[in-house]
């Protein structure tokens, strides 16, 4: 009980950082949009990695607020990390934060934007908070108290699920990433061609279709609503995904590794592979969404996505 009662206050508290986060990244991309500039770098001298000084305001008003508030706790960000801070993890309450996911997005004012805030407690996640200040769209969700649409409409917005049955019925998200090296990018178009290639001609598997929309969080997020049936990536970090993973957990959802083995453990955050399975019902229903697993993991390429060592957390 001591644990529910933390967890409902811990996401009343992220809630209203993320909705308050988001007034910032809505102001900034109004400004913008009325001719004001905004400061575009490129992360790593990569020019399909960008980040803007509003990510980096957004980030430090909200690790100030996390510390104002629970001072004890500790904290991995995105821009954070850019800057040069070392990533150990531990027990403790980590808050894993993007204050900007989808920043080519918020650039080009594509409306896929969203300030992503995740929890873990024992090192598993336990709390995600995803909103698009853009759309208005609030994704939140505890363990054990379920996962919502604009904190009233419960998720998946299907009810019951729909049934998972082959990979061919549905609507896969993916996305380019920011590494267009040929080893990663050909890959990825070759698994995309495979995914839409008909059945029977070179492992074709003909899938509804692709969708991506430039956010991991809110892909994710659209695959705990049902509206998407499966998103794959490859090359995306811990605050990227930690939110939108319980999201979709506690939405009866999945995610295991997005490598090209077979592996039913859910997915480490800080592995950069995932593989999200929307939810199904039925008594039958993980082996369903499995079922759906093991036939990307037949038709997914090996891709690297190098990362150093985190303490506690990953071994690379």
């Amino acid at each position: 009980m001591e644990q529910q009662t933390a967890l409902t206050e811990y996401l009343e508290f992220a809630i209203a950082l993320a909705q308050d986060a988001g007034v910032i990244i809505k102001r900034a991309l109004d400004a913008r949009m009325k001719g004001g500039q905004a400061n575009i770098l490129l992360k790593y001298d990569n020019p399909s990695d960008l980040v803007t000084e509003t990510d980096q305001a957004v980030e430090q008003f909200i690790k100030d607020k996390l510390f104002a508030t629970y001072p004890t706790h500790r904290f991995i960000g995105e821009e954070t990390m850019a800057a040069g801070t070392a990533t150990e993890f531990t027990s403790e309450p980590t808050w894993i934060v993007d204050p900007i996911d989808g920043t080519t997005n918020f650039v080009h004012g594509y409306p896929f934007v969203a300030v992503s805030i995740g929890l873990t407690i024992d090192k598993t996640p336990v709390l995600g908070v995803v909103y698009n200040p853009l759309l208005n769209e609030l994704y939140s969700a505890a363990q054990g108290l379920g996962s919502y649409l604009n904190r009233t409409t419960a998720l998946p917005l299907f009810q019951p699920p729909l049934p998972l049955t082959s990979l061919s019925q549905c609507l896969v998200a993916t996305e380019a990433g920011s590494d267009r090296s040929s080893g990663v990018l050909d890959k990825k178009v070759d698994a995309i061609h495979t995914l839409l290639r008909r059945i029977g001609h070179n492992n074709g598997v003909e899938a509804h279709s692709i969708r991506t929309t430039g956010s991991a969080a809110l892909n994710m997020c659209l695959v705990a609503k049902g509206c998407l049936d499966v998103y794959w990536e490859v090359g995306c970090w811990e605050w990227d995904v930690t939110a939108a993973m319980v999201i979709l957990q506690e939405a009866g959802g999945i995610v295991v590794s997005g490598h090209n083995q077979y592996d039913e453990a859910p997915a480490n955050i800080f592995g950069r592979k995932y593989l999200a399975i929307r939810a199904t019902s039925g008594e039958e229903a993980r082996q369903s969404q499995l079922n759906i697993a093991r036939q990307m993991w037949d038709i997914l390429p090996s891709i690297d996505a190098p990362r150093d060592k985190v303490p506690g957390g990953f071994n690379p």
